[in-house]
């Protein structure tokens, strides 16, 4: 018997069912990496066809063959913009926001990654917390200056967190915070009662709240509810001592009315990882507002192997006609 034979005959039935099923199944991937999407693929299903290219006209040409599509969603929105459609689309972003735009075909299934950015995105959450505590921007300015910089740091225990978007990332977020001895507020679509959080409110609650918090950190995707939800009326309600950390999505916050509330001193200071233009425009005044700090949209990158996995899990359950994980429901955005 053959090495592929006895490999096949040892598999389970429900192994072997999908084993067959995927063995003539073409793939697209549309990635910038694509050459390490398609080895970590081809590793972890190697009857699946592969199709990737980073050339766009030979994308263009593999679309109109592949039922399956995997990649991020700017390249992707490009072929549906080209009259292609898949079946299936596996989004590598977490935000869908290009595979939205108006004209674009929404005849088909489409899922956003979930489930893989949630400790990458409490890491940096954590590093500008910490930094503020620590005060160590104004640490490296003492030491430009060549001053003895020893004042004491302040300790994250006791300081009250918003964590405005209590989904996926949003609670694996706070469940990375509690070892630290913060208190949790959350907001999500419905109140509830909800381990770790003091409080889970709602929208309508964001005003009320914001003035208690020493952190306010907003992950809510880009929906029509959430534009301009940080705006002058808003940050006026922030505690003067407060941080606002956004690294949801960057039409949530008016531009000017936060460099302006900075500069009244409504609230102590910003990071900000998400932008309404990105690239951010040289003469945009974010560059430089006092106490604002720009992270470039790097707060949770994509990890490809545990991006390949879900794929391939969600692949498992594409063919046994179950539900998928992170699947998108076009009417709400997400």
């Amino acid at each position: 018997m053959a090495v592929a034979e006895r490999d096949e005959a040892n598999l389970g039935d429900g192994c072997w069912q999908w084993f067959r099923k995927v063995r003539n199944m073409r793939v697209l991937i549309a990635e910038n990496d694509y050459p390490l999407y398609a080895r970590l693929l081809q590793q972890a299903a190697p009857d699946l066809q592969v199709q990737t290219s980073g050339d766009s006209a030979q994308l263009a040409k593999m679309a109109a063959e592949c039922p399956v599509w995997l990649g991020q969603p700017d390249l992707l929105a490009t072929l549906l913009r080209q009259g292609h459609k898949p079946q299936w689309l596996q989004s590598t972003w977490a935000g869908i926001t290009p595979l939205l735009a108006e004209g674009l075909t929404r005849d088909y299934r489409l899922t956003r990654a979930v489930g893989i950015f949630g400790q990458v995105m409490a890491e940096y959450v954590l590093t500008y917390m910490l930094g503020h505590e620590r005060e160590v921007m104004a640490r490296l300015v003492s030491q430009v200056e060549r001053k003895w910089d020893n004042r004491m740091g302040q300790s994250l225990v006791g300081r009250k967190v918003l964590i405005v978007g209590a989904g996926d990332i949003g609670q694996t977020v706070a469940q990375f915070l509690l070892p630290f001895g913060v208190e949790l507020y959350a907001i999500a679509s419905s109140a509830r009662e909800q381990e770790p959080f003091t409080e889970v409110a709602t929208l309508s609650d964001l005003p009320r709240l914001v003035g208690q918090m020493d952190y306010v950190v907003n992950l809510l995707p880009n929906t029509a509810q959430t534009h301009d939800l940080y705006d002058a009326e808003l940050f006026a309600q922030f505690n003067p001592n407060g941080v606002f950390i956004n690294a949801g999505r960057g039409v949530a916050v008016v531009d000017a009315d936060l460099v302006e509330a900075l500069r009244q001193g409504h609230l102590a200071g910003a990071i900000i990882d998400v932008c309404r233009q990105e690239p951010l425009p040289s003469k945009h005044p974010f560059w430089t507002a006092w106490g604002l700090l720009l992270t470039g949209h790097s707060s949770a990158p994509t990890s490809p192997p545990l991006m390949v996995q879900l794929f391939v899990d969600n692949l498992r359950a594409y063919q046994a006609g179950q539900p998928l994980r992170g699947e998108v429901d076009f009417d709400r955005g997400y």
